[in-house]
C-alpha cells in the first residue's frame, strides 16, 4: 500500500501502476521531504515530478502546500493512475498530469526557458527507472540547469540505484547530500551562482 505520509490529505492511499514502476516508500519520502521542507522549496513552491509513476512525490508535495505540481511520465497507464490519484484527492487544482518521456518534457523546458517564457521550478523531483541510461539523465540535467528553468534557490533530488553512484551534475548545480536506503539513494543538488570571472571578457592584446 502507498500512502500520502503528511500535509492536507496525509495518511491517504494512492492506486499505483500494475507494473513498470518502483514508488518510493514511505519512509524514504518522509526523510526526503523532511529535508526539502527545511530548505524551503515545497510550501508554495513550483515542483515537477519526472518518472512520476502513480505521482506519489509529486502528490506528497502537494499535501505539503506545494503552489502547483505536474506530473510527468511517458506510460498512459501510469499517467492515467496519477491522473485517478489527482481527483481522488481532490487535488486537481494544483497538479496537473502529462504523458509525455521526461527527456522531451525537460528539453521542452530548457527550450522555453531560452525563449524567455515559462514558471520557473523550486523543486525537481526524478525518480527514473534504474535501468535509465546515464547519458540520458545527464541530458535531462543538463536541460534542467539552462537558466530560467530553475528558481535560484531551487533542489533538484535524484533518486538512484546505489551500484549507479552520484549523477553527473552539470555546472550550474552542485551537490549537497545524499542518502542511502538500502539499495537506493537519494542524491540531492542545488543551483549555484555562476562566478563573476567566468562571465569576464577575455584579455585582448594590445
Amino acid at each position: 500500500m502507498t500512502r500520502i505520509v503528511a500535509g492536507t490529505v496525509g495518511g491517504r492511499t494512492l492506486a499505483v501502476p500494475p507494473s513498470g514502476t518502483r514508488p518510493t516508500s514511505e519512509r524514504v519520502r518522509e526523510a526526503m521531504f523532511s529535508r526539502l521542507e527545511h530548505l524551503g522549496v515545497v510550501d508554495g513552491g513550483r515542483v515537477l515530478d519526472l518518472f512520476a509513476g502513480s505521482g506519489a512525490l509529486g502528490l506528497e508535495a502537494a499535501s505539503r502546500g506545494a503552489a502547483h505540481v505536474t506530473l510527468v511520465d511517458s506510460g498512459r497507464k501510469a499517467a492515467d493512475v496519477a491522473r485517478r490519484n489527482v481527483a481522488a484527492l481532490d487535488l486537481a487544482r494544483d497538479v496537473r498530469v502529462v504523458a509525455e518521456p521526461a527527456e522531451r518534457y525537460a528539453a521542452r523546458l530548457a527550450e522555453a526557458a531560452r525563449a524567455g517564457a515559462g514558471d520557473a521550478l523550486d523543486l525537481v523531483l526524478l525518480d527514473p527507472p534504474y535501468d535509465l541510461a546515464g547519458a540520458a539523465l545527464d541530458a535531462i540535467l543538463a536541460d534542467l540547469a539552462v537558466p530560467g528553468v530553475l528558481a535560484p534557490s531551487a533542489v533538484v533530488v535524484v533518486e538512484r540505484a546505489k551500484r549507479s553512484g552520484e549523477p553527473t551534475w552539470p555546472g550550474s548545480l552542485a551537490a549537497f547530500a545524499a542518502k542511502t536506503y538500502g539499495d537506493t539513494t537519494v542524491h540531492y543538488a542545488e543551483v549555484i551562482e555562476p562566478d563573476p570571472r567566468d562571465a569576464a571578457e577575455p584579455p585582448t592584446d594590445r
